[in-house]
Formats: structure tokens, sequence, C-alpha cells
């Protein structure tokens, strides 16, 4: 939420909270600095629906109703508790007398906006806070001003590709690949990678690798990057190889449509790394588990019966992967072998929280779905020796909280960039097949 200023301190804005602001990030009512925080009552009688549940939304109800419960224990939520900033925050029973045809006093979301009404009846500087477009237009509708709650939002148009494209002489290029370093005059991030074109020529290039340690930047010999039998196709999974293989960057984001490789190219150099290198002790991928709404208790069977649906496209790449080893043995058996002997763990997201993970190679797929507290939780678990690598799409995502500029993919992307430990690629050309090329592309 960007800073918010009272030109008069005795006219305090007041800002009602939708519920799903809270599911989103449960400290946001206490980002509203010196002005009144309203939590409308029919918004807790909606996070209670939420709270028994076994997901990060069920996590996010029940810590609003923890920090509620300690500034009760401070004063009268009815009368208002001051926060730490100099607002206060309240939780009202208010509700418009005045109901337009259009509004019910029977369906949640209308209660929750005549409450935003009441203020406004009464002559109070009125903001509704929802991350829901529909009741941010209602509320329009009302007179009432509606916003998103934009704390922990990044603007997703302009996101850090982890790469730049720089003109240069052909002499310029041959002294590079001659020296295997260079120095320019331009500001960049660590391990932000440089494609130098010859303006001359656009088919002479030479990729580079800035090193923040001693301010230059080093070129890169892709010539060995194969992994799993795996080789980068363009120059965006050279880029993608070289974070993946080095040990040094503990965290990698890869961002990318369908197809770009971002899932593959991170398993293969996962295999590479475990039983080529030996680095890593074992694998775990994890994915959110988004369309049910619901975690995966809710479904028949064992957990690793569960499991299959939610990761048959990580069963998929594995599979192909284990197709190209020149051995007798089926990718499927192989698969089952590693899961067995605890190399290869395959969980949902639901069970990694609280854990400790060292010496393991970890892949957090369909990332976009997470929020940045999940993120955060996520990267939190790392133990000394682990390499985590996020992959997923900002612009393909279920979780109905989320967007493009909001989810956590792109909020780690945008806050790590200027970290030695983290590296980040926009991957952009789709590499599946000539249809699923154009699918990406036209569709």
């Amino acid at each position: 939420m960007a800073k918010l200023k009272n030109n008069n301190l005795n006219e305090p804005k007041y800002f009602i909270i939708d519920t799903n602001v809270l599911l989103h990030y449960p400290y946001a009512m206490d980002s509203f600095l010196d002005n009144y925080v309203i939590i409308p009552i029919k918004v807790l009688e909606e996070l209670d629906k939420f709270k028994k549940e076994r997901t990060e939304i069920g996590k996010n109800a029940r810590e609003v109703s923890r920090i509620l419960d300690n500034y009760r224990k401070k004063g009268s939520l009815k009368e208002g508790v001051k926060t730490q900033a100099g607002g206060k925050i309240f939780v009202s029973m208010e509700i418009s007398k005045e109901v337009p045809k259009q509004l019910s006093f029977f369906i949640a979301d209308d209660q929750i906006l005549l409450c935003a009404k009441y203020y406004k009846d009464i002559g109070k500087r009125v903001f509704f806070v929802s991350k829901d477009i529909n009741a941010r237009i209602k509320a329009d509708s009302l007179g009432i001003k509606a916003v998103d709650y934009e704390k922990q939002k990044t603007n997703y148009s302009t996101i850090y590709t982890g790469y730049i494209d720089i003109y240069v002489s052909k002499e310029f290029i041959d002294n590079f690949y001659l020296n295997k370093s260079t120095i320019i005059d331009k500001q960049l991030f660590p391990n932000q990678y440089v494609c130098f074109i010859d303006k001359e020529n656009i088919k002479h290039t030479a990729l580079g690798r800035y090193d923040f340690q001693n301010k230059n930047i080093k070129l890169i010999n892709s010539s060995e990057f194969v992994a799993s039998g795996i080789k980068p196709l363009n120059k965006e999974q050279i880029f993608a190889f070289d974070l993946l293989l080095d040990d040094n960057v503990k965290l990698v984001n890869l961002i990318g449509k369908a197809g770009t490789g971002k899932t593959l190219i991170a398993l293969a150099v996962a295999l590479k790394k475990i039983f080529e290198k030996g680095i890593y002790k074992k694998l775990l991928v994890a994915r959110p588990v988004i369309p049910m709404g619901k975690d995966i208790g809710y479904l028949p069977g064992t957990k690793e019966e569960k499991l299959i649906n939610w990761m048959q496209p990580i069963y998929d790449n594995l599979e192909f992967l284990f197709s190209l080893y020149d051995d007798k043995t089926k990718p499927n058996e192989k698969i089952k072998s590693l899961i067995s002997t605890g190399i290869l763990e395959i969980e949902a997201l639901t069970y990694i929280r609280g854990r400790s993970i060292p010496e393991q190679f970890i892949i957090i797929d369909e990332a976009q779905n997470l929020t940045p507290l999940e993120v955060k939780t996520i990267i939190s678990r790392a133990g000394e020796g682990t390499k985590i690598v996020l992959t997923g799409d900002p612009q393909q995502i279920d979780n109905p909280y989320l967007d493009e500029d909001s989810n956590g993919l792109t909020y780690v992307v945008d806050r790590l960039k200027d970290s030695e430990l983290t590296g980040s690629i926009l991957l952009v050309k789709t590499e599946r097949s000539s249809l699923a090329s154009l699918a990406a592309e036209k569709l």
C-alpha cells in the first residue's frame, strides 16, 4: 500500500477491509499508518469459514484471529484500539439502513459494502479495500472510493528479466572472446546477463554474466551445458543453465509461458547435480494445490495416490528425462525406485511448512500461485547447502486472490534481484513444439 498521509489529523481516513485482503495478507490491517481500520463483523464470520482448512488461506484466517485477539486485550475493538502507527483498529457491527435495491442484507459481500456505506453516510472519508474487482466496482457505484491492497505488489509489465541486450562493435566482441571478460559503463545487478550483439551483424553475439565481486562481465562458455541429455536451445535457456549449474546461486527464479522449458531444465540439472556430481542428497519437487481450492486431504486415497493428479506434469517431465538414459530400466520404474529410496520426493506444499531442509535441490513449480508470504515461508525452510528453484508463469494464475503483479513469484524476483545469492531469468521462446509455440503466441 502506498504511503498514506492525512492533511488533517482530526479527520482520519476510514479503511473498510474486505475478507479477501486478510486472507491474502493477514497483517494488512497494520499497513494504514495513522488512519482508522474498520473490520466489518461480517468479515469475521467469513474468516471463520476458512479457519479449519489446512491451507495457507486457513493459516491466514487463523492468524487474523490471533492478531485481533491481541488488539482486543489492549482495549475495546468496538471503541477502537490504537495501533503502533498512531491509528486505530475497529471491529464494526454498523451497517447502512439505506439499502439500494441492488444490494441485500442476506449477501455477505453486500453486508460488507453496506458497512462501508454507513461510514460514508455519516460523513467519514471512506476507502473500501478489496482484492475483488467486482466488489470494487460495486463500491464505486455506491460513490465509495475503492482501492486494491498493494503493499506487496510489483509491476509485472516491467519485471526484471535477468538480462539485457547491448549493441557493440565487432572488435568489442572479438576482444571479449579473447580476454574472457570485459568492463562496461553500465550499472548491473548481481548475476545479471548481457548479450553483446554486433551492430553490423546481429548473428555475431557473445554472452556474459556480471560478476558483482570483481565488477566485470565474464564470458559464458555454454558448450559444456548438458544435463540429463538436455542442452539449451536459446540464449535464455543458456542463462538458466548457467544459474542452475552454479552452486553459489542458492535461489533461481525461472519465469516464462508454457513450453519455454522452465521445469524440464530445472529437473535435468537437479538430476545431474545429484547423480553425477553428488552435490545434493535428494530432489524435492512441490507444487501448490490450487485448482480445487482445498488441500489434498479432501481427495480419496493415500497421499501418494492423491498427488498423482496434481503432480502429473512433473512425472511427465521426469519420464521424458529418464527415457534419454542409456539403460533398460523403464522410466516409470526408475521414478518409483527413486521415490522408494527417498532420493526423490514429490510433495504438496502443504506438507513442507515447518521443516528444515538441508543439502537438497528443491523445485517449486507453478510458484505464481503462491502469495509473497508463502514464498517467504518456503525460502526460509532452506537449510545449509540447499538450492531452491521457483518456476512459473505470472500470466497464468489460478489463485483467486492473486494477479500477475501481486503473486509471490513476481514479488521475490523484484525484491531479491540485488542479491548475489539469487538469479532470475525470463524465458520467452517456446521450445516444446511448433504447435505449442503457435498457441502460446497467438491464442
